[in-house]
């Protein structure tokens, strides 16, 4: 059966079963078995065929139009993420998923390293992380100890607990993550790589096992956020993130102080002599490498490891 059909399928019924027939317009004359629309009724409200609206949620072989994709869309009160993600699945509008890189070029890593203070780190398709610069690692001390195959950026959101810590608002922060990186990998969810890092996030934690299930979408935007740092407090960071055109499996994960909220001065502090620790480095967690322990296996290691991301998807 075809993957993308599939999670096509999944995709539609979920939610399908979040839109309530009031939503819609429509009374509700009595209990449902199911939450949510029925078939028949999100068939009537798109004008399509109930057997064919059937047949998508069946993952049957047959490929919806662009009219049909977007009556569906409407019908089911999807976000402009979530709509773009359908034309995907459907093969409209989808550029070919890239293939993963095997490592960040010099040129890439040279712009990384021209960033100063500010922490950025490169990224592939699949999220693994192939480069980073030395503020970055100032920032979560910690990556270059990380073994290549858990160097994933979603996974280190949900089973690493000093990266957990960075975050003040980690619930919040987590849900973007999760919903971004299911828009972008949709087309490849069920290849090998994905399909293997999904499984495994599953068994690691509880918070993404709910969260996958409620297969939500977004795209990312930038936006800023707040991090805690045990060496330096507070951090008001802007995140964006940039595409490099002559690498189109590359993207460059940028956070840069907020006017006025002093965390210029405290990203330059940051890469200060590693011996100068304030007081906060000491709230560790309980079987993890300490920040102190991590920073100074950084100082000993002349620059990021870059894995192949062959190796770090076995």
């Amino acid at each position: 059966m075809n993957e993308a059909r599939t999670e096509l399928a999944h995709f539609l019924r979920t939610k399908r079963h979040h839109v309530s027939p009031a939503a819609v317009g429509l009374e509700d004359h009595g209990r449902r078995r199911t939450p949510g629309l029925r078939r028949e009724e999100v068939s009537l409200l798109s004008g399509v065929s109930l057997t064919w609206y059937t047949w998508l949620e069946q993952a049957r072989d047959i490929t919806p139009s662009r009219q049909v994709v977007d009556a569906l869309a409407k019908t089911l009160r999807l976000t402009e993420a979530e709509h773009s993600y359908v034309l995907r699945l459907v093969g409209q509008s989808a550029p070919r998923p890239q293939d993963d890189v095997d490592q960040l070029p010099a040129h890439a890593q040279q712009l990384l390293d021209a960033l100063g203070d500010s922490p950025a780190y490169a990224i592939t398709p699949t999220w693994f992380i192939i480069g980073w610069n030395s503020a970055y690692q100032a920032f979560y001390p910690g990556i270059a100890a990380v073994p290549p195959e858990d160097r994933n950026l979603l996974w280190l959101v949900f089973t690493d607990q000093q990266v957990q810590s960075l975050h003040t608002h980690w619930d919040v922060d987590s849900r973007h993550f999760l919903a971004q990186f299911r828009a972008e990998t949709g087309p490849r969810i069920h290849q090998p790589p994905v399909a293997r890092l999904v499984e495994r996030l599953r068994q690691a934690s509880p918070d993404f096992r709910a969260g996958w299930a409620g297969h939500g979408v977004e795209q990312f935007s930038a936006r800023e956020r707040q991090f805690r740092h045990p060496v330096v407090g507070d951090l008001h960071l802007a995140h964006h993130r940039l595409s490099l055109t002559d690498d189109p499996g590359i993207d460059l994960v940028v956070y840069t102080a907020v006017p006025g909220t002093g965390t210029a001065e405290r990203l330059a502090q940051m890469q200060s002599d590693p011996d100068e620790v304030g007081p906060e480095a000491s709230n560790l967690h309980a079987g993890q490498p300490s920040w102190g322990g991590w920073r100074a296996d950084a100082r000993r290691r002349p620059g990021p490891e870059r894995p192949s991301c062959a190796a770090s998807q076995r």
